[in-house]
């Protein structure tokens, strides 16, 4: 019997709120399903189990407040404590000194079944975060098909239907348990502590994209608008290859040492509409090809502005690409996100006067930078780093 924890989403949380449950007791689950959702200071995140099994006891009902670690659900034939293979020791398990004690209503109880749920006289099978998100959307839940447990409706199947129908509108703002004041305070915080213990140091490097801009304008030719490629993805193809070759840069700082991370999970930074910002990880980014990450761009940047976050995605990324090129800006100096030790920041790509074999010419280039851990690296490394992701831009076809 294995218990399944309260999961860490990033070294700014502390505890969190189940907002729903999506599986029953007796439930069959394997690894990788969604089964709870979850709201941070980030907002809510549907939370992912990492272990095969079944639901045999849900120890927590809905809407209450936990910390970080408290148990939630006993989950039969797993092994005890299992966790992520790729998540950073930060994320299975915050230090027991800075977590408080659970509180007794974590204690383990079999939760009374939610109200919503109980379909007597013809009434709706649905959850009150799926009721309540229906009410917000304008969404008649009698028209909808459940995917909880019995066929119930869960605030994701609120979400699929309010997307596909723009005309409904919302009575507040369309993603669910986004507290943007709360999310400046975690940003708040975490950039805080990033600055206060980080020995931050900074390069910048401008990169000719001329190569890159033609490939691209080749390559989405004869590509219909919703399949064609944005520079970003080969931004985040090259800072992935270049972070697999200086691999000081793609990790995690923590407990007084720095630990290489195997794999590359980057991190790519998403601005909320209405204020706020997330870096959901695009998992194993050196071994997509270029399609598969703008795929994984559009489908992370769409659910992240929906509020529709993973909890796997928020867990383990080991490097951060940021990119402000969409805002006008020329250049950025980016705050590293602990415990990671580097952050890749990309400006705007424009024409700019540069000089070739001796001319003065227009050329399309970006201005690249590198916010980096001096206790992981240092500039020699990370001018090593830069120039790796200029050299990989010169030849788009082969990333």
């Amino acid at each position: 019997m294995g218990l399944f924890r309260m999961p860490s989403l990033g070294s700014d949380m502390e505890d969190g709120t189940l907002v729903e449950w999506l599986v029953a007791e007796g439930q069959p689950v394997k690894r990788g399903d969604i089964i709870a959702v979850v709201e941070t200071q980030k907002g809510a995140i549907e939370i992912e189990i990492f272990e095969t099994g079944t639901i045999a006891r849900l120890l927590l009902q809905e809407g209450e407040t936990v910390p970080v670690g408290a148990p939630m659900a006993e989950v039969a034939g797993a092994g005890a404590e299992e966790k992520p293979a790729n998540a950073p020791a930060s994320a299975a398990a915050a230090p027991e000194a800075k977590r408080p004690s659970p509180p007794a209503a974590a204690a383990p109880a079999k939760p009374a079944p939610p109200p919503g749920m109980t379909g007597q006289g013809g009434r709706v099978l649905a959850s009150p975060a799926a009721r309540r998100f229906a009410a917000e959307r304008g969404v008649d839940l009698a028209g909808l098909t459940g995917s909880g447990p019995g066929g119930a409706i869960v605030s994701a199947d609120v979400l699929a239907a309010a997307d596909e129908a723009p005309a409904a509108k919302p009575k507040q703002p369309a993603r669910r348990g986004v507290d943007m004041a709360e999310m400046r305070k975690a940003i708040a915080a975490a950039m805080a502590r990033s600055k206060r213990e980080i020995p931050h140091y900074y390069l910048q490097h401008t990169i000719d994209l001329e190569v890159a801009n033609q490939w691209l304008a080749a390559a989405n030719a004869e590509r219909a608008p919703p399949e064609r490629l944005l520079m970003a993805a080969l931004f985040l193809k090259a800072s992935a290859l270049a972070l697999k070759q200086y691999p000081e840069f793609n990790g995690h700082y923590l407990d007084g040492e720095y630990r290489p991370a195997e794999p590359v999970h980057l991190g790519m930074a998403v601005a909320i509409r209405g204020g706020g910002l997330i870096a959901p990880a695009i998992h194993d980014a050196d071994t997509l090809s270029v399609d598969d990450l703008m795929a994984a761009l559009r489908d992370t940047t769409q659910r992240m502005r929906a509020g529709r976050v993973r909890s796997s995605e928020l867990t383990d990324p080991t490097a951060t690409v940021s990119s402000l090129g969409d805002r006008g800006v020329e250049g950025l100096w980016g705050v590293i996100y602990p415990p990671q030790v580097a952050l890749i920041g990309f400006g705007k790509p424009e024409v700019r006067p540069a000089v070739v074999e001796a001319s003065i010419v227009p050329r399309v280039q970006v201005q690249v930078s590198l916010a980096a851990d001096h206790r992981a690296s240092d500039g020699h490394r990370g001018a090593l780093l830069l120039n790796a992701i200029d050299k990989l831009l010169q030849s788009p076809e082969a990333l």
